[in-house]
């Protein structure tokens, strides 16, 4: 792995004070270039990338990474070479990228366009510190070459893991896995019989497909196992997608998994049950529909269906009609106690049935009939009528928060 430092002349003392100034900046307040970041990269990202929720968030955060790993050094060292970021997470990515297999090229060409982004604000931040057009030329040709060759060395030193994780896998199964999966994902004319035969798993059944992650290291094999067992199906068939993604299939199972078989850590979207290739393909497209939207939930939501939140995927795909949705749609309900909106939601569900509402939400009806009342009092128009968008709006805040 070839990332050895240069060793540079040291910048002048002016020079090497700006640096570490401008690189504590970075520091102390680095969310407006992360979002400048993210919005580049995921213009540039290949839908087959940009569509698995945990490619792009591990993309991300790398990118985040390598921001904070420069403005770091420079301000211990300013000036001073930066040594590759090989952190686990970006070791995690070269593995991710093969295990998927991903082009390489295009999957390295979000760390080129987060360096273009950083250096475009790095000079601008560089005009704000000196009006001096000598030290502001050494103050751009020293940070030049320090952001440049740093991203060269990390991109490279990715390369070599990718290179060394490609040849491993050449050695196993889980290539021959993914290939086979890619194919039957991307429609190919696969029959049911070749795929079934190299996957080792029977695809003319009603398959559930589920994804399961953990954002650290987490037990995702015993958390699949677990799920199957739960649904009361037999051995899950697994395919690692990412270093922290699992995806996940089983078959002919009936019931609902609870997220007490997950281990600590771990979460899972479970998508839709369906009957050969397209259902194998459809099942799991809305379990990764399921996790996109997991991902924008709070982190104590560890499971969910895509049944449950298929509606809320609709109307949540776009953040800012989704907000204006609730906040029109409840008014001031939208930011109430839970326990009123959470009433108003489940007698909604039940067929606007106050006894039957009180039973699922294991109160007393005239409790419920109370807390009833409060929400409408709440709403910026009467119920009636409005129940079925008033449902959804409840919906929505249920599963993503009061602010979309």
């Amino acid at each position: 792995m070839s990332t050895t430092t240069a060793i540079w002349p040291a910048p002048s003392a002016t020079v090497a004070a700006l640096i570490r100034e401008g690189a504590a900046a970075f520091l102390d307040d680095p969310e407006t270039l992360f979002e400048t970041v993210d919005a580049a990269v995921l213009a540039a990202t290949p839908s087959r990338l940009s569509a698995d929720p945990s490619i792009t968030a591990a993309t991300m955060a790398t990118n985040h990474a390598n921001i904070l790993h420069w403005a770091a050094a420079n301000v211990r060292r300013p000036g001073e070479p930066v040594p590759a970021n090989l952190s686990p997470a970006v070791v995690d990515i070269a593995r991710d990228i093969v295990r998927r297999g991903l082009d390489d090229s295009t999957s390295l060409n979000t760390y080129r366009i987060g360096q273009n982004v950083a250096w475009r604000f790095w000079m601008a931040r560089a005009f704000g510190l000196t009006e001096d057009p000598e030290v502001l030329r050494e103050l751009l040709d020293v940070t030049a070459r320090s952001i440049f060759s740093f991203v060269d060395e990390t991109v490279e030193g990715i390369q070599d893991l990718i290179d060394a994780e490609r040849e491993q896998l050449l050695h196993g199964t889980h290539a021959e896995r993914l290939e086979t999966v890619n194919l039957i994902l991307e429609g190919a004319p696969i029959t049911v019989a070749r795929a079934s035969e190299r996957l080792r798993y029977e695809l003319g059944a009603r398959h559930t497909a589920a994804v399961v992650w953990s954002d650290a290291d987490g037990a995702l094999e015993p958390a699949a196992e677990a799920l199957a067992r739960a649904a009361g199906a037999r051995a899950p068939f697994t395919v690692s997608a990412s270093a922290r993604t699992l995806w996940v299939w089983w078959a002919d199972g009936d019931r609902e998994p609870d997220t007490d078989v997950l281990p600590e850590g771990v979460r899972a979207a479970i998508g839709t049950t369906a009957s050969g290739l397209d259902g194998f393909r459809r099942a799991h497209l809305d379990a990764l529909a399921t996790q996109r939207l997991m991902q924008r939930m709070p982190a104590d939501r560890r499971i969910a269906r895509y049944e449950d939140v298929q509606l809320v995927t609709l109307v949540a795909a776009d953040d800012t009609r989704a907000a204006d949705f609730v906040t029109h749609t409840l008014g001031d309900l939208a930011t109430a106690p839970d326990d009123l909106r959470e009433t108003l939601r489940v007698y909604l569900r039940e067929g606007s049935s106050a006894s039957r509402a009180a039973r699922a939400l294991y109160t007393h009806r005239n409790t419920v009939l109370n807390r009833l009342t409060r929400a409408r009092e709440l709403l910026p128009a009467p119920l009636e009528g409005r129940g079925l968008s008033v449902a959804l709006a409840l919906e929505v805040v249920h599963w993503l928060g009061p602010r979309p």
